[in-house]
């Protein structure tokens, strides 16, 4: 199993990029009920369930498996787009801030230890 030390600059980049993503997916139900057509507690439950894990998986960012939900959050973004095709677009936006937020973080932090 890899070795994964979660630092704290990854914690801080990776839940503003969660909590910035809760935002957009929550706001995405009204766009899918009204634009997309979708069934009101479908929209409800896709939308607002995202959001929720967003928080959650921002919640559990001092051990890896809150990375580990935080990167099934991206992949579940980006699938929303069967919903809201613009999801398509701002879930890869997202899962790219993501992994940029965990390699930035994780290279910086290590020049500052040398």
């Amino acid at each position: 199993m890899m070795n994964f030390d979660v630092t704290p600059g990854m914690r801080r980049l990776g839940a503003s990029v969660l909590g910035m993503e809760a935002i957009v997916v929550a706001l995405m139900t009204p766009v899918a009920i009204m634009i997309g057509k979708v069934d009101p507690p479908i929209a409800v439950g896709v939308g607002c369930g995202l959001a929720v894990l967003c928080i959650v998986a921002a919640g559990l960012l001092k051990k890896p498996v809150g990375y580990v939900l935080g990167s099934v959050v991206q992949v579940l973004a980006i699938a929303s787009g069967f919903m809201v095709s613009t999801m398509f677009f701002l879930g890869v936006i997202f899962g790219a801030l993501w992994v940029t937020a965990i390699l930035v973080a994780r290279r910086v932090e290590g020049a500052t230890k040398r």
